[in-house]
């Protein structure tokens, strides 16, 4: 089974359109729960999105490595080294633009993409020198040296918020005015240790996916995949019980959690639409999953334009549009949402003015 699955590419379409959705309700006050991070500990349907996102990296990477195989290795490396600093730096610019409304001194550095560039970089290096049969055990070193380090190197309460050495080390290395604010203290829940463990969910995704081109049919890969997916989801809260599930530390039992339920999910996708044919309601999906990186960070600048650059009666476009139409039309929880649903439609009509003419632009 050699062909490309059409439900990869749904999945990763589905992931960066509930991304979009999550990051721009018409007001942070009205959120439906599901929408909403957990708080620390736990995990929410909106925590799945991040890693779904990350394991597909590693999924990917397997038609990516097999696109190039045979070429010499230092050349393979350049254009890992070259992809991961163009992510990264597209996610730079968005934390930074539109420039005027924040001091570089005060710039954070850490994001979504520069995560997913570190993570994909630090996995595709290991893919690439790696042996394939060392791959597993190389994950379990990661997440288990990334449970140690942790446990060892923390504070009083090694888990929590405050003593954290992946707090710790950003706030050495990057500055406390580098760093993401949102929890009351200088804390980036895209910190540079947590990139270890999410490593581990890129190259999960690869384990996974390099059963694609092995198997010998697409039932044989769905009863693979539901097994194991069940397996890892059980270890992920067996593990959870010592080392808690948090999204922002990336923690270990979060890894093998939310891959295995990317597993899942993948499996009912490839039933529904590569098995049983189901396709027609995935075209939207399909569309944002030919330019995911670029949807979401022309989401992002989009996104920003509203809040700094565009003013509109004494407020910016985004705000005023909840007050005066989508607040009075839909109501408070669900204006909220259908605004960020809106937004996200936005977004997929420029996605699918490049899907039309088979435009791809890689980040």
């Amino acid at each position: 089974m050699k062909e490309r699955l059409l439900s990869l590419d749904v999945f990763r379409g589905m992931t960066i359109c509930f991304m979009i959705i999550v990051n721009t309700p018409g007001t942070w006050k009205y959120v439906y729960t599901p929408l909403k991070h957990a708080s620390w500990e736990g995990s929410t349907p909106t925590d799945l999105v991040f890693p779904f996102f990350v394991f597909i990296v590693g999924l990917s990477m397997v038609f990516s490595f097999s696109r190039i195989a045979g070429q010499e290795k230092s050349a393979i490396a350049l254009k890992i080294l070259r992809r991961t600093a163009l992510i990264f730096l597209v996610g730079l610019f968005l934390n930074w633009f539109p420039f005027f409304h924040k001091n570089i001194a005060d710039l954070r550095i850490m994001g979504v993409l520069q995560k997913i560039a570190l993570s994909y970089g630090g996995a595709a290096f290991i893919v690439l020198y790696a042996r394939k049969s060392w791959l597993p055990y190389i994950t379990a070193v990661v997440l288990l040296g990334y449970w140690a380090l942790l446990y060892g190197l923390g504070g009083e309460i090694p888990y929590g918020l405050d003593d954290n050495i992946v707090r710790t080390v950003d706030l050495k290395i990057l500055g406390e005015s580098h760093l993401y604010g949102g929890f009351g203290i200088p804390f980036d829940p895209e910190g540079l240790l947590s990139c270890l463990p999410s490593i581990g969910t890129v190259l999960l995704g690869y384990i996974f996916g390099s059963r694609i081109l092995a198997v010998e049919s697409k039932s044989k890969l769905i009863q693979e995949y539901t097994i194991a997916g069940a397996l890892l989801v059980g270890a992920g809260l067996v593990w959870g019980m010592s080392f808690p599930i948090i999204k922002a530390l990336w923690t270990s039992s979060y890894v093998l959690y939310t891959a295995g339920l990317a597993l899942l999910v993948f499996a009912i996708l490839i039933y529904v639409i590569d098995v049983a044919g189901w396709k027609k309601w995935a075209y939207p999906f399909r569309v944002f999953g030919l330019n995911p990186l670029l949807a979401y960070a022309l989401s992002g600048l989009v996104f920003r334009l509203f809040i700094y650059v565009f003013k509109f009666d004494g407020t910016h476009p985004y705000k005023w549009a909840y007050e005066h139409f989508f607040n009075p039309t839909f109501g408070n929880y669900f204006g909220s949402f259908f605004q960020a649903f809106t937004y996200m439609a936005l977004i997929w009509f420029f996605s699918w003015l490049l899907y039309r003419k088979n435009i791809v632009i890689k980040l």
